[in-house]
């Protein structure tokens, strides 16, 4: 009797039955993947509408692909590895290309305080700094308002007038009806629909952008007067096409337009506050090298920041190593403790003690000072605090060292030492030419990116001496900055926001650094022969 067996029919996997891949998902992974494209397509709608208003087309058109794609990569009916891989990419993009890319592009501008917007803004901004006040001009009841969040919202007034009644909102556009405005009794307005009003304080401590601030219109410009009146004035200074200049009514002064540096200029050589922000090809590079004050410091930063890693690499790197030989024998008492002991300063935050060492080094009631007898003023001279910064470096690196140092040890097979003491090696030959060799084939990635950290420690340096002392000539360059802390300064400093150069800082930092790492990489490759 001849039987018969049937084939089994090989069904599709359940994510494939169904279109735009929901059909056959379970209830749980259809509602992640709705709520989590509705996010996706909410964001997306959030971001168009600023970008829309900007008129950032090229950005719109990224934006609109990206959701496009992700909505075509998400909505496949098949598991494709690119559902797994298009949230890393997404972040990387975000947090590490476009910063890098917005980095270069900013090192070839002049972009900081006074040029930071296009040549009509600072047009708009001169003319409405230039406004004074006429005899009998329109007086308004002032309300400050700002779009958004009162410390950051772009400033708007609220202005009633006394004679109309009406209320009209101010903006660096121009005058609109108010509308949806609520006025008080004395004029000043309550509420007004997507604006939040500034109280006394938020005001005050926005009273610098305040009487900056000023709303053009067909006449000059209103301008504040104090916190709860403004004047409509007439502006001095206006700006003239046919010469491409700004011209004073009053004085008769002229500025023409330089559009290569991005600002007007008078004859006599002198600028006007207010400029706008152009491309200046290499010129923050040039800068750094060619003006002598700014190359002076600059260089004699860059010599104290290659010091400064160096010594803390690879002393924090012999003092580890000669401890963790000193307690690499298993008949030493109490190993576990002096371990601990050792490693404790690494489990402690560093920030917390980088401010307790700041403390201790204090001049007048420091632990060190008071403990050594000395009268030392080592934040206030520029070696002392050299030293002191390296100090305190060597107390929080050399536990890791530490660390390092005694696996590397361990690992290395001791047959080895012991056939060269018996070939007749002393300790310290045999130490030179097998245990270093092979200890550093183990460490020496780790001292390449313990130089690349410190090279760019900015807490260092920031919780400490602040990069002082500084010279009286120089407020921005101190005695103890490295180019990181300096480029900061240079972006986020009293002296006034130069982010173009700052920049251009930062791109030398890294072609320094990864310069360096290449050739180490390749110096230390070697290295894998010995082993």
């Amino acid at each position: 009797m001849q039987s018969t067996t049937t084939k089994p029919t090989r069904e599709a996997p359940p994510a494939a039955k169904g279109s735009w891949g929901f059909s056959g998902s379970t209830p749980l992974a259809l509602v992640g993947k709705i709520v989590g494209l509705g996010m996706v397509a909410a964001i997306a709608v959030w971001l168009a509408i600023p970008l829309i208003d900007q008129g950032q087309w090229l950005m719109l058109a990224l934006l609109l692909a990206t959701t496009a794609v992700i909505f075509l990569i998400y909505l496949q009916p098949r598991r494709i590895p690119p559902k797994y891989l298009v949230p890393g990419t997404i972040f990387l993009i975000i947090f590490q290309v476009l910063p890098v890319l917005f980095t270069v592009s900013t090192a070839f501008t002049n972009f900081g305080d006074g040029h930071r917007g296009s040549k009509q803004d600072a047009i708009t901004a001169i003319e409405g700094a230039s406004v004074q006040q006429v005899p009998g001009g329109p007086q308004y009841v002032l309300t400050i308002a700002a779009k958004g969040a009162d410390t950051t919202g772009d400033l708007a007034f609220l202005l009633y007038d006394p004679n109309t009644k009406q209320v009209q909102l101010g903006t660096d556009k121009g005058l609109e009806p108010a509308v949806g405005a609520q006025v008080g009794a004395t004029g000043k307005v309550t509420a007004m629909p997507g604006y939040t009003l500034l109280n006394a304080g938020a005001a005050s401590a926005r009273s610098a952008e305040i009487s900056a601030f000023s709303v053009p219109t067909a006449n000059g410009a209103i301008r504040s007067s104090g916190l709860s009146r403004a004047y409509e004035g007439k502006k001095t200074r206006a700006y003239d096409a046919g010469c491409d200049c700004i011209t004073d009514a009053a004085t008769g002064g002229k500025w023409t337009a330089d559009n290569s540096q991005g600002t007007f200029v008078a004859a006599n050589g002198d600028r006007l506050s207010q400029g706008w922000q152009v491309n200046v090809g290499f010129g923050n590079f040039a800068r750094v090298f060619g003006d002598q004050t700014l190359r002076t410091y600059f260089l004699g930063i860059l010599v104290w920041n290659f010091a400064f890693a160096f010594l803390v690499v690879f002393g924090t790197f012999a003092l580890g190593l000669a401890m963790a030989m000193a307690l690499n024998h298993p008949r030493i008492k109490g190993l576990k403790l002096y371990r601990v002991l050792i490693v404790l300063p690494y489990a402690m935050p560093a920030f917390a003690m980088l401010l307790v060492w700041r403390d201790m080094f204090n001049q007048d009631f420091g632990l060190i000072n008071t403990l050594t007898g000395l009268d030392v003023n080592w934040m206030g001279d520029p070696w002392a605090a050299k030293l002191a910064v390296i100090i305190i470096q060597f107390w929080l690196g050399y536990p890791y060292m530490f660390l390092v140092c005694t696996g590397a040890l361990q690992s290395i097979p001791t047959d080895l030492v012991e056939a060269a003491s018996v070939d007749g090696a002393g300790k310290s030959y045999a130490f030179r030419t097998v245990t270093l060799p092979l200890l550093f084939v183990a460490t020496a990635p780790l001292l390449i990116s313990s130089f690349a950290f410190n090279f760019n420690n900015f807490n260092a340096i920031a919780m400490t001496t602040e990069g002082g002392p500084f010279p009286p000539d120089s407020p921005t360059a101190g005695a103890t900055d490295l180019l990181i802390s300096y480029s900061y300064r240079l972006a986020f400093g009293e002296s006034g926001a130069q982010y173009g150069l700052a920049a251009a800082v930062s791109i030398l930092i890294f072609m320094i650094v990864a310069g360096i790492s290449i050739v180490s990489f390749r110096r230390t490759a070697v290295l894998e022969e010995i082993n």
